[in-house]
């Protein structure tokens, strides 16, 4: 016998603490996709309780059920469509009237609804106290507290839901939202008229129906004619009646009306739940930004904090990359040793192994910056640093809440590059999404650690941290010509909403630590291996001619000196030679014909061919550069000096080319999956060509003034 099953969607405003108690719900218990037909994040959870499998949706925050944005026609055509058995409202309990507008509209709905009032303590430190009784007997809604980052009443939470979903429903509340008599009277009339004509949406209430029709929402309107399309007109067209009768009565439209009636009905619920002590107690967050956000100190601190991330990434995250290191040389070693000499050998040692162990190693810096990340964002610092951003945003006509998504770039430029569907002006959203590439993405990560770890030593962390904030110095100066030139418009207004400052919760970081990794593992197993086999294979044939394969290429001499060198012995003698040998095939292969037709383009930055194909292949995935270069410089033989860091300085690489490359990785054309994205979120081929032909010519231009400009004052 099956268990029984029931669903739970979780709703809530944003910075309400919903993804907190999801996360303290769910687990790693988690399902992450899109909504169907939109690129909102869809989040399910999976948990059993009493013997119930329960399946948690979490909604997209948002403010109101009114469909103006995409987020709010995603949650409400859920709640409507799918009808989940019990809806739980996340409540800011310490910030209740303004919580209180959605939780009346979802009210309104007449679903089974719990009241969760999180943040209980937040609202406790304040001195404010809710009595919960009298709120349940109110509204007819059951009310439970929560705090949500240190897991208090997860278990009263499920109890309660699971004891809602097994009531009695269709029994309408008593308490309702009480508008004027105008109002009130075309709410009724209109009614009557709907029961006259039988007609309405399929399993919509009528009287919210009714309301909404009054209000011109339109998709309540497309579904009416959807359903009836000549009753539903008629209907229409008394509602547009009614609505002109009371916009002549208000001298307003009836929706601003009925908007301002709602926020009435929750002061009055408000002042009969909600008590304050007298006693004067001290805002922990308005204390703390203070400092954080003050106006001569906060940039430097935000700097400082941006600093120590990634010197955090680099100089942490070495020693796991080392023991990783040391595992995937150990593979490449028993591969080598267990496989026959030829073809299959060498596509295992030297393609699968050394690719996708070149990135693979890199997994633990990538999880350290997301998990400083996630660390912002659950803090709540994530929004400060918008706020302080605010000003120099305005240089070039965008505001603070522009600089979220390009935040939100350095885990990865798609979401990123999605999330600044947010923003109200079309130039505003276009231009951010232009600037957004130029912010570096975990997937450079890779190349930086490799490239600054070889050749800058114990200042890696600092190189890493400029090339951050060069892209975000460049994506300003883009963003200035852009906004004077292309994209002229004027400074959009801008309200930063700052959420307190919240102790971040173990689970929910290990969560967004996990969900990122999901992500670069599924790459290494596709896209990276993939990528590696192909490079491997345009590397490998055609094959040269016996009596060339050694000898020849790049790395002869050094062979050469090794095969004549007493200081050797007969294995690094034999080391030489694979090495020789391999350089020799490369170049002779129809890769190296491809890298030195782009020779001339790489080489006034200081990059040999080797590392121009790499930067090609870059275009899937920029995690594949690493890979390629692994393959193409053959660190995968398993002999102890065959790391990629020491056969790129073999290579006659120095600090000011790795700088210069770097430099062009952080800037150079997107991945294809960011150019899908900037097509599909501007919706023209026109601004995804630009955005390519652009970003790698400033790549270029850049690299060029750091290599060049660097030898012309004597830097190597």
């Amino acid at each position: 016998m099956s268990a029984k099953r029931l669903t739970i969607a979780l709703a809530g405003n944003p910075n309400s603490g919903k993804t907190t108690v999801f996360n303290n719900l769910t687990g790693t218990r988690q399902k992450v996709g899109n909504w169907p037909g939109v690129t909102v994040e869809k989040k399910e959870g999976r948990v059993s309780f009493n013997g119930i499998d329960l399946t948690i949706v979490d909604l997209p925050g948002t403010y109101s059920l009114t469909p103006f944005s995409i987020e709010e026609v995603v949650a409400r055509n859920y709640l409507l469509d799918e009808r989940p058995d019990v809806v739980l409202d996340i409540i800011d309990a310490s910030n209740l009237e303004r919580s209180l507008y959605l939780a009346t509209q979802i009210r309104e709905l007449d679903c089974k609804v719990l009241f969760v009032l999180n943040m209980a303590d937040v609202a406790e430190q304040r001195g404010t106290k809710i009595d919960a009784r009298k709120m349940s007997e109110l509204l007819d809604v059951p009310v439970v507290f929560t705090v949500g980052n240190r897991g208090e009443g997860m278990q009263e939470l499920l109890r309660r839901a699971v004891e809602l979903a097994g009531s009695p429903g269709g029994t309408p509340r008593q308490r309702r939202v009480k508008y004027s008599q105008d109002i009130e009277e075309s709410i009724a009339r209109l009614l009557g008229f709907m029961e006259l004509k039988a007609a309405g949406p399929p399993g919509y209430d009528r009287r919210w129906t009714a309301i909404k029709l009054l209000e011109e929402d339109k998709i309540v309107t497309e579904r009416l004619v959807a359903a009836a399309p000549q009753a539903g007109m008629e209907i229409l067209q008394a509602a547009q009646a009614l609505r002109r009768h009371l916009a002549e009565r208000f001298d307003e439209e009836p929706q601003i009306v009925m908007t301002a009636e709602r926020y009435g009905f929750i002061a009055g619920i408000v002042r009969e739940v909600q008590s304050s002590s007298t006693q004067q107690r001290v805002d922990v967050s308005r204390t703390i930004d203070l400092v954080l956000t003050h106006r001569l100190f906060g940039f430097p601190i935000f700097i400082f904090f941006i600093w120590a991330m990634f010197q955090l990434t680099f100089t942490l995250g070495e020693y796991p990359v080392q023991a990783i290191e040391a595992g995937v040389e150990g593979i490449s070693a028993t591969a080598g040793a267990m496989l026959p000499e030829g073809l299959l050998r060498d596509l295992v040692v030297n393609g699968i192994i050394a690719g996708v162990g070149s990135v693979i190693v890199f997994l633990p810096n990538i999880l350290i910056l997301f998990f400083c990340i996630a660390l912002f964002e659950d803090t709540g610092y994530m929004a400060r640093s918008a706020f302080l951003m605010d000003k120099i945003m305005h240089l070039i006509g965008l505001h603070g809440k522009s600089f979220i998504p390009m935040l939100m770039g350095f885990g990865c430029n798609v979401p990123a590059i999605m999330a600044a569907r947010t923003l109200e002006s079309e130039k505003d959203r276009i231009l951010t999404i232009l600037i957004t590439p130029f912010m570096s993405c975990s997937a450079k990560l890779p190349v930086y650690v490799v490239l600054a770890g070889a050749f800058f030593g114990p200042r890696a962390g600092s190189v890493i941290f400029g090339l951050y904030l060069l892209g975000i110095v460049l994506s300003i100066i883009t963003g200035r010509l852009f906004r004077s030139t292309l994209l002229k418009g004027a400074d959009a207004p801008f309200v930063m909403e700052l959420p307190p400052y919240r102790m971040p919760m173990a689970k929910s970081l290990l969560i967004h630590m996990w969900d990122r990794s999901k992500i670069f593992l599924t790459k290494m197993g596709k896209v990276i291996l993939v990528g590696s086999v192909v490079i491997w294979a345009l590397s490998s044939f055609p094959r040269p001619p016996a009596s060339s394969e050694a000898g020849k290429g790049p790395n002869a001499a050094p062979a050469a000196a090794a095969r004549t060198s007493d200081a050797g012995g007969q294995a690094d003698l034999e080391a030489a030679q694979r090495r020789a040998q391999k350089a020799a095939q490369t170049e002779y292969s129809l890769l190296g014909r491809i890298g030195r037709l782009m020779a001339p383009v790489f080489e006034p930055l200081g990059i040999e061919w080797r590392g121009g194909v790499a930067l090609l292949s870059g275009f899937v995935a920029k995690e594949i550069v690493v890979s390629t270069l692994g393959v193409l410089y053959a660190t995968g033989e398993g002999e102890e000096d065959g790391d990629l860091e020491k056969a790129l300085m073999d290579a006659g690489m120095t600090p000011l080319s790795a700088l210069a490359m770097m430099v062009f990785v952080l800037l150079y054309l997107p991945c294809f999956a960011t150019t899908a994205a900037i097509r599909r979120e501007t919706g023209s081929t026109r601004w995804m060509l630009f955005s390519i032909g652009y970003s790698t010519a400033v790549a270029w231009l850049m690299a060029l003034f750091v290599f060049q400009g660097g030898r012309l004052i004597g830097l190597s």
